[in-house]
Parts: structure tokens; sequence; C-alpha cells
């Protein structure tokens, strides 16, 4: 079938996107869903700081590829061997496949399956396939048909996507789509990191429009950090630092504050994904001394097919106030100037409606 898709070509064309337009919308060719996969009607996708860390080439992917990672949508076809989904069901995306039978997931660690790793950086689906083409003369410059690459095996700014059954997990159809959508990554990656571990939250950020919403979420207090006293403010309202802090940005500089402002006995916890290139100079002395710990989060740790209804419950509960994070709802077409606010730090979600 043909459908819509927001295709990348090149990476790291200049800002402003909305004039360098680095995503095409393009109509492609997708195959239908082959063993173990599944074909979906994207309803709503959340435009995330990976798909901006795709367009201005910090995290590099093959190309062309057909981008985005977060998104919510209905079963509209099973493939074979595909038992447990029916027509219908509403399900959310996950940018981790899991195959359920290497060492990492059979200690309960999707979110390392080495297989879903191996298939996220070739562009494909699990098991190395792809079901996206290009249409001949469609493309920007009226480039030829091809095959393209699905960004981390959902390949979500489109109408439609074929996917691996293990990148889905079944949602309760009452949740809107919109906000369904932000379950997939902005929810997992950052309620799965800090569930259960902060207790006085301060909130850091570079824009006073972001720490007025943490107020309003329920921030103890919050940090500018521009502020050049920064680590000292933060260190004076906690009595020396926080037991536990969280960097989200995948920045070598809010990594090193978040280490900072970490008191001693303290766990430093990193979910943002930088540059493969970049490089952080550590005091090693500091990890024995100060009895510190620092850890990466994937996918927030999670579980998907556990965490994911989870969270919903909480949502539903008043416990997590998921709906807060949505900026603005955009069409797929608008997806350049979107990509401009979102470098900027002027939205904290933002998500396509797809219908």
């Amino acid at each position: 079938m043909r459908v819509k898709a927001a295709v990348l070509r090149q990476m790291g064309l200049p800002l402003p996107y909305a004039q360098s337009q680095p995503v095409s919308i393009e109509e492609v060719e997708l195959a239908p869903p082959a063993q173990g996969e599944v074909l979906l009607r994207i309803h709503a996708a959340g435009l995330c700081h990976s798909d901006l860390s795709a367009i201005n080439g910090d995290r590099p992917w093959p190309m062309p590829i057909v981008i985005g990672h977060e998104a919510a949508a209905e079963v509209v076809e099973l493939g074979e061997g595909v038992t447990d989904l029916a027509v219908g069901d509403h399900v959310v995306l996950i940018f981790r496949p899991s195959c359920g039978a290497c060492p990492s997931c059979s200690v309960g660690r999707p979110a390392l399956c080495g297989p879903g790793g191996e298939a996220n950086a070739a562009g494909t689906l699990l098991g190395g396939y792809r079901r996206l083409a290009s249409v001949a003369g469609t493309g920007i410059d009226g480039l030829a048909g091809g095959p393209l690459h699905h960004h981390l095996g959902c390949a979500a700014f489109a109408e439609y996507a074929t996917v691996s059954r293990r990148s889905v997990v079944r949602i309760d159809p009452a949740l809107p789509w919109d906000e369904a959508a932000l379950f997939g990554c902005a929810v997992i990656t950052g309620a799965g990191a800090a569930y259960n571990t902060a207790r006085q939250v301060v909130a850091v950020d570079m824009l006073e429009s972001k720490l007025e919403l943490a107020r309003s979420l329920g921030a103890s207090a919050c940090v500018n950090a521009a502020d050049p006293d920064a680590i000292t403010k933060v260190r004076d309202l906690t009595g020396g630092g926080v037991d536990y802090a969280f960097e989200m940005a995948g920045n070598v500089a809010a990594l090193e504050l978040a280490y900072r402002i970490t008191a001693r006995g303290g766990t430093t916890v990193t979910a943002g994904l930088p540059n493969p290139a970049a490089r952080w100079s550590l005091q090693a002395v500091s990890l024995i001394a100060e009895e510190r710990t620092l850890k990466g989060s994937y996918v927030g740790s999670c579980v998907p097919a556990r965490d994911v209804p989870r969270f919903i419950a909480m949502y539903r509960q008043g416990l997590l106030p998921v709906d807060r994070l949505l900026s603005e709802r955009i069409r797929l077409e608008d997806i350049n100037p979107a990509l401009d606010r979102l470098a900027r730090g002027e939205s904290i979600r933002q998500v396509m409606m797809m219908s």
C-alpha cells in the first residue's frame, strides 16, 4: 500500500529547519506484515529529542529513513503467527524491540536486548527486515525509488506502519490517542528512570517557562541551569546535594551539572542520548571516596508490557499528570517548523495527529 510518511534523506542540514526542510513528506510503499509482524494505522505521534538527534546528526542513522518512534496506533492487520493481538486493538509503539530470548531479555532487561539493538542500528525491524520503499519520482530532487529504513523499528511519522509484534504494547482503548502516544517514550523514559526514587524534587532547566511548568507540577524548588551559581544553589537547597540526579537532555554539560549536584553516597542517572563522539572527564576518585553511583537508564529500564499499563493506571488515578506534557497538536506536514521549536526548547511534547 502507499502511504504518506516523513522521510529524512540527509542529516545535519542547518537551522532553521523551516527553511532547510530536512524532512520531506512523501508517498512511500509499505509492505504488508510478514511472520511475527503487524500493520498499524498511526493515530498520533510525539515529536521527541531522539527524532531531533536524527535530524541534526547527533545520533547517526542509515539513510534514507522514515523517522518517528513515539506513537499510538490501531492494529489493522496481523502477520502470520501473531495470536495475542486482534484487529482493532489499540497499542503504543516501543522504540527498543525485545526478542525475548537473548541473555538480557532472559533476565528481565528487555531495554538491553541485543538483537533489538542490532536491528535499530541497522534501521530495520527485528530480524533484519525492511518493509518500506520510496516511490520513484516522489522524493526530493526526484530521486528514484529504493529501500527506506525504519527509525528505531517504528517509522512512526506516517499514516501506517508495519512493525514487529515485539515493538508494540496493547493499551486501554479508552485513552485518547494524543495522550496515549506519550507513553511510548516520554513517560516510560522519564517515569521509568525516576519512579520511586526521588523525594525532594529540584527542577533544573535553561528555560524559565519549563521551570514554571515544573513548579505547577509540584517541584519543591527550581534552579535555572544558566545561573553560574546553579550548583551552589542546588546544594544549599538540599543540604549538600541531592540523593538522586537525573540527566535527561543527552548533553554532556547537563550530565556534568547533574553529577556535581549529587550528594556523597548519591546516584546520578543519565537517560539522555548524546552524540556517540561526546566524552566526559570524570574525577574517578569521587566515585570511590564519596561512594557515588553513576548509571545509565535506557527506555527507563522498563519492561514495557508491565510498565506501560502500570503508568497508564497511575495517570488515570491522578498520580502522573501526563496530559500536562502535551504542548500542542500539529499535522504531519508541520514537522519542519515543529523541529525548530523543539530545537529551541520551546515545547515539552508536540504531538502529530494523523487522524
